[in-house]
């Protein structure tokens, strides 16, 4: 094992370059193949630090697991209590009845859209993604096959309403996604709402023109829906495959007793209000304006109240939905401790696989032959904007989660970023915005792990339906990408 002096580089710095191409090929080649990136991220990180000359053992300890426990230590509140939110949703019917009651106003005729509000109703409401897919998926087959749709066209219409523009545009969405930046940035989860809006426009107007455009030629064609409506659910290779894009874990979706019966439409939706109205005033109205000077002293972390409010708002409304869920659908959870334990048990896969993802970020960013691509990447022209935009789909592509490549973008450029932003009179709050939709963007390739869940899920291949996914998933993001740095530069955050 070869060892470091001071800052030296052992070996030529194209080794280094070498070494990192060789442990994201690794990476994106396993995961792709169902691999546990609890087991990937860190041996990819250790070819990478072998390759650059670094201490293994002290590149695991001393910086991969550092980086590991300061996600988890940041995170776990939001992903332990969204799950746990997701699971009470799921047992107690709500979803079922949000679900079904879109599908009651808009009717068969408008199958997709139907699907896509339903979709986007329950994320934007903190419903983890694998919750949402177990029951849009046969919604939209009994949907689809009733209207004669072809089946190939359903992981595109999930996609479009679970992980678009309620994951990365819509202002106050309480994904995952639209909290990591909140540290870095000094944002909240609503930081540039004029912005994501128009974003969230241009995304689902895109989106819903090419899935009814592919719908009617293939009507045109003749092709109808074809196909069972529900293949035999793999839930252990979801696991392996989708623990870094969603919250929630799928091994405890049947965990827990589902209630006999459905909520009515106001008690299934009440948890949800309260969410997005808790959210909202503690984000704009009870945090911004409050003072915790406590907050200074080393006991409580040397922080201020603008560096947790965003994870305390979001945290503090997902606490508050929970206790109003049980409270007004309490008859209806046949078995409370069950499902809090399923839902807390969900938490911890997504968790420390997205954390694992950060620790091999760290390796890497702390290589010197990153340095070079730092600077590359720092100095495109377009200004911090379109440099940040192209940090994020490039990790988030390379690691086929978005969480995992924004944490990994911030964590290694984030201080840089804030400071390009002070310099050249950027708004935190446009680059909290850009990184969201452009982690959002290119991480729905192929090897993403959503996209292989949801596929499996609904039993059709890459093939027949990655295309429909890149139209409504990559190429209306990327206008909605563009569209918002440029009104950014024009007109700043709004």
């Amino acid at each position: 094992m070869s060892e470091i002096a001071g800052t030296g580089l052992a070996g030529p710095a194209w080794l280094g370059f070498l070494g990192i191409l060789a442990a994201l090929g690794l990476l994106v080649a396993l995961a792709y193949r169902g691999w546990s990136v609890l087991f990937l991220a860190p041996a990819a990180a250790l070819v990478a630090a072998g390759f650059s000359g670094f201490p293994l053992l002290a590149s695991w300890t001393q910086i991969f697991m550092p980086a590991v426990a300061g996600f988890i230590a940041q995170f776990f509140p939001l992903f332990l209590l969204g799950s746990i939110f997701a699971k009470l949703m799921n047992d107690c019917g709500a979803v079922g009845t949000l679900a079904d009651s879109m599908i009651a106003r808009l009717g068969q005729d408008r199958a997709i859209l139907a699907v896509v509000l339903a979709g986007a109703i329950l994320t934007y409401g903190g419903v983890s993604l694998f919750v949402a897919f177990f029951v849009l998926v046969p919604m939209a087959q009994a949907l689809f096959g009733v209207s004669d749709i072809p089946r190939r066209l359903v992981p595109a219409t999930v996609i479009l309403g679970t992980s678009t523009f309620t994951m990365t545009a819509l202002p106050g969405s309480p994904a995952i996604q639209n909290v990591i930046p909140m540290p870095f940035f000094g944002t909240t989860v609503y930081a540039a709402p004029g912005l994501g809006l128009v974003a969230a426009l241009i995304m689902l107007t895109l989106g819903l023109l090419w899935l009814e455009h592919a719908s009617r030629a293939a009507t045109g064609r003749g092709e109808g829906y074809q196909g069972p409506k529900m293949p035999p659910v793999d839930t252990q290779r979801m696991r392996e495959h989708g623990s870094t894009a969603s919250t929630f874990d799928p091994a405890e979706i049947g965990h827990g007793e589902p209630a006999a019966g459905r909520p009515k439409l106001a008690s299934a939706i009440a948890p949800i209000g309260v969410m997005i109205g808790t959210n909202l005033l503690l984000s704009l109205v009870v945090f911004p304006t409050g003072e915790a000077p406590f907050l200074a002293s080393p006991e409580w972390g040397a922080t201020t109240l603008g560096a947790v409010a965003g994870i305390w708002a979001v945290s503090g409304a997902l606490a508050l939905a929970i206790v109003t869920l049980i409270a007004v659908n309490r008859s209806r959870i046949a078995n409370l401790r069950q499902s809090i334990d399923g839902g807390a048990n969900a938490a911890v896969l997504p968790v420390l696989s997205v954390a694992s993802l950060v620790g091999f970020g760290a390796v890497v960013a702390a290589l010197p032959a990153f340095h070079a691509i730092r600077d590359w990447v720092m100095h495109l022209g377009g200004g911090p904007l379109v440099s940040l935009a192209v940090a994020t789909n490039l990790l988030a592509a390379l690691t086929g989660s978005a969480s995992g490549g924004l944490t990994i973008a911030l964590e290694a450029l984030g201080p840089t970023y804030l400071r390009m932003a002070a310099e050249t009179g950027v708004d935190p709050a446009a680059m909290h915005r850009v990184a969201v939709i452009g982690a959002g963007t290119l991480d729905i390739l192929p090897h993403n792990g959503a996209v292989i869940t949801l596929l499996s899920l609904c039993g059709v291949s890459h093939r027949e339906s990655y295309r429909d996914i890149a139209m409504v998933g990559i190429a209306n993001s990327v206008v909605a990408l563009v569209a918002v740095i440029v009104l950014a530069n024009l007109f700043g955050a709004f």
